[in-house]
């Protein structure tokens, strides 16, 4: 075998030596340059904490706003940042859960050091964090926890969209325009957001002379609503108004049009996704709700944030996209008043804002650090949400059934602005 073994190695050798000294190496593309280096990141930049919902069931709601800040954070270190030094946005998943908002809180701000919190999107997740954020002298401005107990948490809790009073009013308000006097509710009342808006419109309505001819109630994570929707049917509302997220909305639309029940549906601003048209299809057409932005605004601000966006990311700007721009906005806008980052006079800076002008509405704080500013109403139609009109904030709706309309009107704050 050592004749086998010699001629094996002999062969190889004989291979090394015709192509292996000759040997070219493969054809390649051109040399790719070099990455230029990262700049360093300023160990002075003022950091920002951002918390929300990027999965889980409200996954829609977290990732608009997070493309919204980032938008306000690149614009605001383009012009040179805040306090001489850039701006950095740490970012947290809730994962739409409330154990996970609690964590993230307290990393965000015992761990990231940040100035100021950015968070939460939902109710029950900003009802747990803002005590933390209370606590530990640390401001928090949601973006779209829209309950009034968020802000009434302490004095370094801030909002800057509408709360649950305005837009039941704003909703208690439009059902008048659709010459509604009977109205069902349904919700969810072990949810503070969905529980809180059932209540603040029931009383709106009533104090209209109105009448609620049947409340049923779901728990989240049904999705069978049919006893409900045979019990509302059988007392013939003329509108259901249905306060929940968009994905049990758009479910429980869909059975009820299945259980022949036609009546217009009216929501809040949960219903605001494209998940709720997803799921709903057609079934969520001539339903309304209420809204904190529309991009067919002709103000200079927000026709430049629609611009951006747009060009950022392919399509117009959703609600929670442009309330979290303006929660960042906002905030450096309170750092650049206050002069530091120091908990308390950065508190007393935002706590004194007044006419911010938001691409959601001119924000002014009030003495419970929630914006005045007008909503919104959009109908659904042809698989699309539609402008219908603006409503200045109203504090209290009257309504005055069909028969005594010829009476003298009641007075009301609310002003209501059609759409041209």
């Amino acid at each position: 075998m050592q004749w086998i073994s010699s001629f094996v190695i002999a062969s190889l050798t004989a291979g090394f030596i015709l192509t292996g000294c000759d040997s070219k190496p493969p054809a390649t593309g051109p040399t790719p340059p070099p990455t230029p280096p990262q700049p360093a990141e300023d160990p002075l930049a003022t950091r920002l904490g951002f918390f929300a919902s990027m999965s889980g069931a409200q996954a829609s709601f977290g990732n608009d706003a997070i493309n919204g800040a980032r938008l306000a954070l690149d614009q605001i270190n383009a012009a040179g940042g805040v306090l001489g030094h850039p701006v950095k946005l740490i970012v947290k998943d809730t994962q739409s859960r409330i154990d996970e908002t609690s964590i993230a809180v307290n990393q965000l701000i015992t761990e990231d050091k940040v100035a100021a919190l950015i968070g939460e999107i939902a109710t029950d997740r900003s009802l747990v964090a803002a005590p933390i954020a209370q606590a530990k002298g640390v401001p928090m401005i949601t973006p779209g926890s829209t309950n009034e107990k968020v802000t009434a948490t302490g004095d370094y809790i801030f909002r800057v969209c509408f709360t649950d009073a305005f837009q039941a009013a704003v909703m208690a308000k439009f059902a008048r325009s659709l010459d509604a006097v009977k109205a069902a509710i349904l919700f969810d009342p072990s949810n503070p957001y969905s529980s809180g808006l059932a209540e603040s419109f029931k009383k709106d309505f009533l104090a209209g002379r109105g009448t609620i001819v049947a409340e049923e109630f779901y728990r989240a994570g049904d999705k069978d609503f049919a006893t409900q929707l045979n019990s509302i049917k059988a007392r013939m509302p003329e509108i259901v108004f249905l306060p929940s997220y968009y994905g049990e909305s758009a479910l429980i639309i869909r059975q009820a049009r299945q259980a022949g029940l036609d009546v217009p549906f009216l929501g809040t601003d949960g219903w605001d996704s494209p998940e709720f048209l997803k799921v709903g299809g057609e079934a969520v057409n001539n339903c309304y709700f209420s809204c904190h932005f529309a991009a067919e605004s002709e103000s200079p601000e927000v026709r430049d944030f629609v611009e951006a966006y747009t060009a950022k990311h392919g399509t117009p700007p959703p609600p929670l996209a442009a309330l979290a721009y303006d929660a960042v906005s906002l905030a450096v806008d309170g750092l650049k008043r206050s002069g530091t980052t120091e908990g308390a006079p950065f508190r007393d800076a935002l706590a004194a804002t007044k006419d911010f002008p938001g691409v959601t509405g001119k924000i002014s704080l009030d003495q419970d650090r929630n914006p005045t500013k007008p909503g919104i109403v959009i109908r659904v139609e042809d698989g699309k949400f539609t402008y219908l009109e603006t409503v200045e904030a109203p504090q209290r709706v009257e309504m005055v059934p069909p028969a005594a309309q010829a009476a003298p009107a009641p007075q009301v704050e609310a002003t209501v602005q059609p759409a041209n």
